[in-house]
């Protein structure tokens, strides 16, 4: 049977280093304690997914999660999950939204994504991210529907940037996030993958991802400026990190070789910095 993070397990110690980690530190106590666990949940079906087993055993270890989730629902979660079933009753976190982050993971473990079409992506995004925004929104105490919205185009600008970041470590195992649309735009066959992630023109496909991140940053960026500073410092500090590394892969294109881009940890704390006592 599939096992659930002990309590014991150094959430924080794997998020270290990360935006994530800068964005929830600045979170009062209570809050912070439901963000890792939602992160540590994300975590483990993440794992899942990126492990080594079979496809058929990986999706049930994910079906075996959908029925802790029911379980957390039906007060009767194994013990393990006792801190992420006090998160989901303080902040009425919704069960959908838990299922809809396994449903993108399935999408992974049933059949590996490569090229998709725009519109599958854009519901893989949903639920791998925006998902989990709605969640979080509902742990910083947004009003209902800024909050959806933030989700939406947050979690889509975060998830976009990770595909055009981690390109070459998604193809090592067989997958390409990138659209076929947008393949298609720079002139560029799907296949084989290698010949995709040396083909000269792999800057345009991935401009074609950039244009549509920059918008939902911006969107995201509206939601922010008439929200209350105080409910959105956490996704303010994400934002501002994650648009700094879209534009620093821009300025460094994606002609092979390609150097892996990052946002240093200095960078990250003087961004945390900033927002931590608005």
């Amino acid at each position: 049977m599939l096992g659930v993070p002990a309590k014991t397990t150094p959430v924080a110690n794997r998020a270290s280093g990360s935006s994530f980690y800068y964005a929830m530190r600045i979170l009062p106590q209570e809050q912070r304690k439901a963000m890792f666990e939602i992160y540590a949940f994300c975590r483990a079906v993440d794992d899942i997914v990126d492990g080594d087993a079979p496809s058929a055993r990986r999706l049930d270890e994910l079906a075996q999660w959908r029925l802790h989730i029911e379980a957390l629902y039906a007060a009767h979660a194994p013990k393990e999950l006792a801190g992420l079933e006090r998160s989901i009753g303080r902040y009425g976190l919704a069960r959908e939204d838990f299922l809809s982050v396994i449903d993108g993971m399935e999408m992974d473990a049933a059949d590996t994504m490569y090229a998709p079409d725009f519109d599958r992506l854009d519901r893989y995004c949903d639920c791998v991210a925006s998902a989990v925004g709605r969640l979080s929104v509902r742990v910083f105490g947004m009003e209902a529907e800024d909050g959806r919205l933030l989700a939406h185009h947050l979690g889509r600008a975060l998830q976009m940037t990770n595909i055009l970041r981690d390109i070459d470590e998604d193809a090592a195992v067989g997958r390409l996030y990138l659209p076929r649309e947008a393949l298609r735009s720079a002139g560029i066959d799907a296949a084989p993958l290698l010949r995709v992630c040396l083909d000269p023109a792999l800057d345009t496909a991935c401009m074609f991802l950039v244009e549509r991140a920059r918008e939902h940053f911006a969107k995201a960026d509206a939601v922010m400026t008439r929200s209350a500073r105080r409910v959105v410092r956490a996704p303010r500090i994400m934002a501002e990190a994650y648009r700094q590394l879209l534009e620093d892969m821009v300025a460094r294109g994606w002609r092979w070789p390609r150097r892996r881009v990052q946002v240093s940890r200095s960078h990250l704390l003087r961004i945390a910095l900033r927002h931590a006592f608005i």
